[in-house]
């Protein structure tokens, strides 16, 4: 399946490449993402995952092809592209002396907004941590701290947002806070670009979904999409619906299943 052609992209990434030494990584990366969806990058362990978010990022050059972010060059232009956009990587990056609302406006104040205490109570509202604001975040559960670092990420109203396997690690319960506060990022507009080892995050979450194999996106659709790929169930009074975990073993030719997407754990690029 080819990806998807958008008018006007948030992101177009077109011929990507990269190497370390005699490891190719990216063979030739192609997607589009659409504005206020969420597109799931997902793939195996060292499928190139991060490496792709790096490169958007701008932390990363690319051997060869071209990327865009909110319609600036990330090559050409990598302080334009720093500007519109957030990233939150495998860990969250906060601060366990500080209370929440301490991160949040210390995070405020160095992007020179003019109310950081007032930034940070509009935060913990959005992200369901009011009651939590006033405690230090070596109190915190794992999913309020992943809440947390997404909050803090979003200062300065980035426009796009690379969230890079954001539940790892993470109990079910906290998951799905986690789930719930990206789909709020969407709903408000907000583009998100998440990696994912978890089969069923992409399923929940994103609008198209594109699986990175062995360099390349082999498949780029939304799940419905997806779905059509593989083979109708033969039964006779029930069809089967597939998993995307059987979507994607089927997509890249079964193998070993050691080496596939866990739905319940997964090991960090």
């Amino acid at each position: 399946m080819t990806a998807q052609t958008i008018a006007d992209p948030v992101m177009r990434v077109q011929g990507l490449e990269k190497s370390y030494g005699k490891l190719r990584v990216l063979l030739g990366v192609d997607f589009d993402v659409a504005p206020g969806s969420i597109f799931a990058l997902l793939g195996s362990n060292g499928a190139g995952k991060t490496t792709t978010v790096r490169i958007l990022s701008t932390l990363l050059k690319a051997d060869a092809g071209t990327a865009r972010v909110n319609g600036f060059d990330v090559a050409a232009q990598p302080a334009r592209v720093r500007q519109s956009i957030s990233l939150t990587g495998q860990f969250a990056a906060v601060d366990e002396i500080l209370t929440g609302r301490e991160n949040l406006a210390l995070v405020a104040g160095l992007r020179h907004l003019k109310d950081p205490g007032a930034t940070a109570d509009d935060l913990l509202r959005r992200f369901s941590l009011s009651e939590a604001g006033s405690r230090r975040v070596s109190t915190y559960s794992g999913g309020m701290r992943r809440r947390l670092d997404i909050a803090m990420s979003l200062i300065g109203n980035a426009p796009v947002i690379f969230l890079d396997e954001p539940t790892a690690g993470l109990d079910p319960e906290a998951r799905i806070e986690v789930w719930d506060a990206v789909k709020k990022l969407a709903h408000d507009g907000t583009t998100v670009l998440l990696t994912t080892q978890y089969l069923d995050e992409a399923e929940q979450l994103a609008d198209r979904i594109a699986i990175l194999h062995q360099g390349r996106i082999i498949v780029n659709g939304n799940l419905a999409e997806l779905k059509q790929l593989f083979p109708p169930a033969k039964v006779e009074y029930v069809e089967k619906q597939p998993t995307l975990e059987e979507i994607f073993l089927a997509v890249i030719g079964g193998g070993d299943r050691s080496n596939a997407i866990g739905t319940t754990t997964g090991v960090h690029e």
